[in-house]
C-alpha cells in the first residue's frame, strides 16, 4: 500500500493534464516515498478522460477515477479520497494554480505529527475586489466561527491523515471546510505558506458567485458545529421560547376576558392571532428538532450515501472497471 495519495479532481483541463502528472511524479519521486496519484474526472466533456486514460495505461502508481457526470468539487474530492489507499492524503486542484513544488511543505508538517496541513496562499494574485476582498472577509468570518486560527479556508491545496478524513462526511460545498469541521473531533491543524500563480492554460471555473455561496456554507458549518449531535437543543430552544412567550400572551388574554371582562376579540384580535401563531411555530420547531435528532442517529450509522457516482475505475496495468454506485 502507498504511504501517500495525491488526490486532484478535474474538470476538462487538458490543457493541464500531461504537465501536471510530470510534475506531481518528478515531486513524489524526488521525495522517496510511496505513492500513488488519484485523478478524478469530474464529468469533463473534453479529452480530459482520454489522456487520463493514457497515464493510467502506462503508470500503476495512478488510479482514475470517472464520475458519470459533472457532481461538482467536493464530489469530487470525495470519490478522490474513497479510492484512495495512502495513509496520508494531499488534495490539489488540477488548474496548476497549486504548485506540485510545494507538497514536500506539506509532507514535513503531516511527518511532524499534524493531522491536517492546510495550504496558505499568502501573496494572491487574482481579483483584488472579486476575489481577494471577499475571501478575506470569509476566512475571517470562518475562522471566529470555528475557532480553527488558519487564514485560508477556501484552498484544495491540503494534507490530511486518513483515519480523519474518514470521519468528516463531504457534501454539498463542504471541502473548503474540512479542517472546522475535523477540528471537531480534535485533529490538530496548521498551515504552510504555498505559492499562488496565474492559471497558464484553460478557463477557470470560479466565479463571484461562489464567493456568495460561501457565506450560506458559512451558516450551515456553524450550526454543524454547536448542533451536529443534539440539533434539539437549537430548535427546542427557540420552539420553547416561541411557546413561552405565545402562552404568556394567551394567560394574560384569558384574565382580560373572565377577570376584566374585556371582549378580547374585538379588542386584543392581532395579539391573539401572534399567540396563536407563536404557538404554533414553538410546536413546529419542537417536531423539526426531534426529527433532526432522528437524523443524528442516521448520520452515525456506519454506511453513507456517496455523494457521487463513479462510471469506472482505471487502476494498474490497464484495468477498467464499469462501477454502479
Amino acid at each position: 500500500m502507498p504511504k501517500y495519495s495525491i488526490v486532484v479532481p478535474l474538470h476538462n483541463e487538458q490543457d493541464n493534464v500531461t504537465d501536471l502528472y510530470d510534475r506531481l511524479k518528478a515531486v513524489m519521486e524526488a521525495h522517496g516515498e510511496t505513492f500513488e496519484i488519484v485523478l478524478v474526472d469530474d464529468g469533463s466533456n473534453d479529452h480530459t478522460f482520454p489522456m487520463l486514460r493514457e497515464i493510467a495505461a502506462v503508470d500503476s502508481r495512478v488510479t482514475v477515477v470517472k464520475l458519470r457526470r459533472n457532481f461538482g468539487q467536493t464530489a469530487g474530492l470525495a470519490a478522490g479520497f474513497d479510492h484512495a489507499r495512502g495513509e496520508y492524503i494531499i488534495a490539489m486542484d488540477g488548474d496548476l494554480q497549486h504548485d506540485p513544488n510545494d507538497i514536500p511543505l506539506f509532507l514535513e508538517k503531516i511527518a511532524a505529527g499534524y493531522d491536517i496541513v492546510s495550504g496558505w496562499r499568502k501573496n494572491r494574485v487574482d481579483n483584488f475586489w472579486m476575489r481577494r476582498i471577499p475571501s478575506r472577509i470569509a476566512n475571517w468570518m470562518m475562522a471566529k466561527i470555528s475557532g480553527v486560527d488558519i487564514h485560508d479556508f477556501g484552498t484544495t491545496f491540503k494534507a490530511y491523515r486518513r483515519d480523519i478524513l474518514e470521519q468528516v462526511p463531504l457534501y454539498g460545498e463542504l471541502h473548503r471546510f474540512i479542517p472546522a469541521l475535523a477540528s471537531w473531533h480534535g485533529a490538530t491543524i496548521c498551515e504552510v505558506a504555498i505559492r499562488n500563480v496565474n492559471r497558464e492554460r484553460g478557463v477557470s471555473h470560479y466565479g463571484i458567485t461562489r464567493t456568495f455561496r460561501v457565506f450560506f456554507d458559512l451558516l450551515t458549518i456553524r450550526f454543524l458545529l454547536r448542533y451536529l449531535s443534539r440539533p434539539l437543543h437549537f430548535f427546542g430552544s427557540i420552539g420553547m421560547m416561541s411557546i413561552f412567550g405565545g402562552s404568556a400572551i394567551v394567560l394574560w388574554l384569558g384574565v382580560e376576558k373572565f377577570l376584566r371582562h374585556v371582549p378580547v376579540m374585538a379588542t386584543h384580535g392581532p395579539l391573539m392571532m401572534a399567540a396563536l401563531g407563536l404557538l404554533l411555530g414553538g410546536l413546529n420547531l419542537l417536531a423539526i428538532g426531534l426529527l433532526g435528532e432522528m437524523q443524528v442517529r442516521h448520520y452515525h450509522e456506519p454506511s453513507r450515501r456517496a455523494p457521487y457516482s463513479v462510471d469506472r475505475v482505471l487502476r494498474s496495468q490497464n484495468e477498467e472497471h464499469s462501477v454502479s454506485e
